[in-house]
C-alpha cells in the first residue's frame, strides 16, 4: 500500500511539473523581454515557462492572448482566444455535439494555423479542414 502511494505521489509530481510554470519577469531572458516589448510596448504581461520556451500571457484587443518565445527571443507561436462560432465550418462539424469550454486560434511562426478546442479538459487541435493535428 505504501509503495502504491509513493508511486502515485511521484506520478502526480511529474504530471504537474510538465505543465507551464509561472515565472517572475526577472527570470525571463532579456532577449525574450525585448522581443515582446518591441511588439507590445507598455502591455501588462504574465510570464510562464513551457519546457524550454517562455510564454507571455496578456490581453490584446480585449482577447486573451499568449505568445511563445525561444530563449533567444524568437516568436514561435501566437494563441488568441476566439468564440466557437469563429471556428472554420469543418472544425465545427468535428466538434458537433461536444461541449467546448475554451476555443483558440494558434498561428505558428511559419504562418500555419491550428484551431484548439478544449473538450472535457483535453485540448483538441485541428487544421482549417477539420483534420486532427498534434501540437
Amino acid at each position: 500500500m505504501k509503495k502504491i502511494l509513493i508511486v502515485m505521489v511521484m506520478l502526480g509530481f511529474l504530471a504537474s511539473a510538465s505543465y507551464a510554470q509561472k515565472l517572475n519577469a526577472s527570470k525571463v531572458p532579456a532577449a525574450v523581454k525585448t522581443a515582446f516589448a518591441k511588439a507590445h510596448a507598455s502591455t501588462k504581461v504574465n510570464w510562464s515557462k513551457e519546457e524550454v520556451n517562455y510564454e507571455a500571457e496578456f490581453t490584446l484587443n480585449g482577447k486573451e492572448t499568449s505568445e511563445v518565445y525561444t530563449a533567444a527571443g524568437v516568436l514561435t507561436e501566437t494563441e488568441v482566444e476566439i468564440k466557437v462560432s469563429e471556428f472554420p465550418d469543418a472544425v465545427k462539424m468535428k466538434l458537433k455535439g461536444m461541449k467546448v469550454t475554451e476555443a483558440a486560434k494558434i498561428t505558428k511562426a511559419d504562418g500555419s494555423i491550428v484551431y484548439e478546442a478544449e473538450v472535457k479538459g483535453k485540448d483538441l487541435l485541428f487544421d482549417a479542414k477539420g483534420n486532427s493535428v498534434k501540437k
